[in-house]
């Protein structure tokens, strides 16, 4: 009689985090660091969502591919992430493009990410491989998918948006069957498959994909013998799956992390300043999207030592003084109204100054008197006495970086060249 399985999936599983990327539709927010490193929520990196994803669904094996201007991201993860005990099976790699495989390689691609790394993760012996984009904010209980990877019989299960069918032009979509095997995969196409039986709605690709281990290593040494390849999951080794095996799509909300609070299933990509400034300002909703109070699948990060948030004076027009907003620790209020806006760790706000729809990265320092409106502060900068943005369009058009959306994105390069 077959012996039947007590110990969760995810503990013979190894998360694998793609965080590489430069994410280069944030402009200057990335010029210092890979997008995975940016700031969100208050005190948390981007990063954080799928790593708090791995560890709350039970995956104690971690290992993050790091490459562009990584410096900031391996620091948080030397500081935040390193709790991990190999004594415990326990493991938490940071993984460099080191030229391992070859003296003059980086990572050429997203599965090449994987395959210089193979003689790590083949030491570790798990039995499934996890790959994860590392930037993306979604709560999801990965547990629940390796299961539908293992009851499916699939050799790749990918991790899939419900999305109405005309928005997923930008995405990787999944072509499937009446029990979601995937029939084909196409990237960004014009003219995008529906859903069976839901023909308004497509099945976008989340960068998310199951595999059991010694499958992908087997895939990964053969794609990297083909000189043709890209190097990619997406352009090549996903397709040829599809093509020649089985790959089955897991929709999100199945396994989708929710709180009573959240209505639906909540997943976003930040990668533009107009979504960043969106998703960070939606947070100060009295009911938000994305619950980030739920104790039961908390966000994990740097926790640093600083004191409580202060807020000081009391005179007519001169009130420390926030509403609607996120104020972390070390920030301090001083006769300055907050509407709408979050800051980060160690946000010095002076008198008369006012913020509303202000994202404000740790440390920076609000002149009295500045009025700012619908702007993303990147860390450090000094906003001069009196400075006013988000009045005048042209003008802030001429002086920052203005989005789309009318967000001003603002680093200290644009103000040292402010003639004031």
């Amino acid at each position: 009689m077959e012996q039947k399985r007590i110990q969760p999936l995810a503990r013979d599983a190894m998360a694998y985090v793609l965080a590489g990327g430069r994410g280069s539709r944030l402009k200057e927010l990335t010029d210092r660091r890979a997008k995975p490193a940016v700031y969100f929520g208050g005190k948390a990196r981007i990063i954080d969502f799928a790593l708090s994803n791995a560890l709350n669904s039970g995956i104690r094996r971690i290992g993050v591919a790091t490459q562009y201007k990584a410096h900031s991201l391996i620091r948080h993860l030397q500081r935040g992430w390193n709790f991990f005990r190999p004594e415990r099976n326990e493991s938490f790699d940071i993984l460099p493009a080191s030229q391992r495989v070859s003296e003059t390689q980086w990572y050429e691609g997203t599965a090449d990410a994987v395959y210089q790394n193979i003689d790590i993760i083949e030491d570790y012996g798990v039995e499934y491989m996890v790959i994860l984009a590392g930037d993306h904010i979604y709560k999801m209980d990965y547990e629940l998918m390796l299961q539908q990877h293992v009851d499916s019989g699939a050799q790749v299960t990918i991790g899939c948006l419900e999305v109405p069918r005309m928005e997923a032009t930008g995405f990787g979509v999944m072509h499937v069957d009446e029990k979601d095997q995937i029939i084909a995969f196409v990237e960004k196409p014009a003219d995008p498959p529906g859903i069976p039986g839901n023909p308004d709605m497509a099945l976008a690709s989340m960068g998310i994909y199951v595999f059991h281990t010694k499958f992908l290593m087997d895939l990964l040494r053969r794609d990297a013998a083909d000189p043709t390849s890209s190097r990619d999951f997406g352009k090549d080794i996903i397709p040829y799956i599809v093509e020649h095996g089985k790959a089955v799509a897991h929709r999100f909300t199945a396994s989708c992390v929710r709180s009573d609070f959240e209505r639906e299933a909540y997943w976003r990509d930040v990668g533009t300043v107009d979504a960043y400034w969106q998703a960070n300002i939606d947070l100060t909703d009295i009911t938000p999207e994305l619950d980030i109070y739920d104790g039961s699948w908390p966000i994990w990060t740097f926790a640093e030592i600083k004191p409580p948030a202060k807020f000081v004076h009391d005179d007519e027009n001169r009130r420390g003084s926030a509403i609607s907003s996120l104020v972390s620790g070390d920030c301090i209020i001083s006769g300055s109204t907050l509407h709408r806006s979050l800051l980060f760790t160690g946000v010095r706000a002076n008198s008369y100054s006012r913020l509303e729809g202000a994202v404000v990265l740790p440390n920076v320092m609000i002149g009295r008197h500045a009025n700012l409106r619908n702007v993303v502060i990147d860390r450090g900068v000094v906003i001069p006495e009196g400075l006013v943005v988000g009045e005048d369009p042209v003008l802030d058009a001429k002086r920052f970086r203005r989005s789309e959306g009318g967000i001003c994105l603002i680093t200290q390069p644009m103000i040292d060249k402010l003639e004031l």
